[in-house]
């Protein structure tokens, strides 16, 4: 291939790549210049003229002209007179040649070495493209087309057919993918891994609900009403928390819509994921009592400190605080930033018939009760009315002595 041809098809394949027009010729220009510098050793007194829609390359080396016996003679930018006037006999002393420099006096060699030289480069600015292309969108909905379904990750393509993939972690456990297939997800992590792009998308992250939340409702993309904080149990259970500065706008109601249109939206992309939209507010107390609606909340004891909050609430709101294997409970302490405990609210009759665990210290090791008092349980009734997985998810306690520790209480009532 001649250089010509050589520089041309660069071109085409720059092109192709969407590689701009000044970062081409920068490129073409730094090859040949390393071509300069392995044959002259220095690039300092050249000047390379490119045209790439043509293919035309003119290369110059420019030297200052000295007399024969100058001790410059040897210098890379000097030229004897003697030299000079070999390629233009009225030269003299002082003035600069110009000399072109043909590209077959580099050799078939390095000719094909600047070849595989400009693809390597391209392919190198192709993956930094679409590096800084993704990195400047990460917590982005992207959608791409699933063509590989592994045990570990699904592989899809984008727009423009770069590989791009969903790690098992960051599947929604309902998700099932089929080859062909359209799937939206966020950018989660982009990441050069031996020198390649690896971009990862997420459909498990907060961010992809709260993205959802933009597309579907006008007034989340508008900036009216602002999603202050979204907890995720990914397929399950969500709760968002939001809030409008508008007095106007009523938050929950734009966000789930007439007759539950918009939030019906979001449901069906988390594969029937159940959304609670609450109203955010500063005050804690009524943020917890809203986080763990459906249940209804007698009393609240708030201890910031500790960042603890100890809920009361009556026998038959309890598993509804809990909610299913204890999710209800477990997002809304994360949507509150408090670890919530959850306590029977017991009428006085019961209370008067109760015993201080203190009673029992001749049968329970006295730092098993420190344990069950640091979670607000001070009383027999009051442990009792805890199921012991909660009680052993609560306190440091195993689950054996849990198992004694409510036997020993029960005998007293027996």
């Amino acid at each position: 291939m001649d250089i010509g041809n050589l520089i041309e098809s660069f071109a085409d394949f720059a092109k192709q790549k969407n590689i701009d027009r000044p970062t081409m010729i920068r490129i073409l220009e730094d090859v040949f210049r390393n071509m300069i510098k392995k044959r002259y050793g220095t690039d300092d007194n050249f000047d390379i003229i490119i045209n790439a829609d043509k293919g035309d390359l003119e290369i110059y080396r420019i030297r200052e002209i000295v007399e024969d016996e100058s001790e410059d003679i040897w210098d890379h930018d000097k030229i004897s007179l003697t030299e000079a006037k070999k390629i233009e006999p009225d030269f003299e002393v002082g003035e600069e040649v110009s000399e072109q420099i043909q590209i077959e006096d580099f050799g078939r060699r390095a000719v094909t070495t600047a070849r595989q030289t400009l693809i390597q480069k391209v392919k190198d600015l192709e993956k930094d493209i679409l590096f800084q292309k993704y990195k400047d969108i990460v917590g982005e909905i992207v959608t791409g087309e699933v063509y590989q379904v592994l045990s570990k990750e699904v592989l899809l393509t984008d727009g423009d057919g770069n590989e791009i993939s969903i790690p098992r972690s960051q599947q929604i456990p309902k998700d099932r993918y089929r080859k062909g297939e359209n799937v939206r997800a966020i950018v989660h992590e982009v990441d050069m891994v031996n020198g390649n792009p690896k971009i990862v998308l997420s459909r498990t992250s907060p961010k992809f609900l709260e993205r959802l939340f933009e597309q579907e409702v006008p007034e989340v993309y508008d900036g009216l009403i602002t999603i202050k904080k979204a907890i995720r149990e990914p397929g399950e259970r969500a709760k968002v928390a939001v809030e409008s500065y508008d007095d106007r706008i009523d938050p929950v109601g734009a966000c789930v819509g007439m007759k539950g249109s918009r939030i019906h939206a979001i449901v069906r992309e988390l594969q029937n994921e159940n959304i609670d939209v609450i109203n955010f507010t500063e005050n804690m107390e009524l943020f917890i009592q809203r986080a763990l609606s459906p249940a209804k909340i007698s009393s609240i004891k708030v201890d910031k400190e500790k960042g603890r909050a100890s809920v009361f609430l009556r026998p038959d709101q309890v598993s509804l605080a809990i909610g299913k294997g204890g999710l209800n409970i477990k997002l809304a302490s994360r949507l509150v930033g408090m670890e919530i405990d959850v306590f029977r609210e017991l009428d006085h009759a019961a209370q008067e018939e109760d015993v201080d665990l203190d009673e029992f210290s001749d049968e329970i090791e006295a730092w098993v009760i420190d344990e069950l008092k640091r979670i607000g349980l001070d009383t027999a009734k009051s442990v009792l009315n805890v199921s012991k997985e909660e009680l052993v998810r609560r306190t440091d306690l195993e689950e054996e002595t849990v198992e004694t520790v409510t036997n020993i209480l029960k005998k007293e009532f027996e």
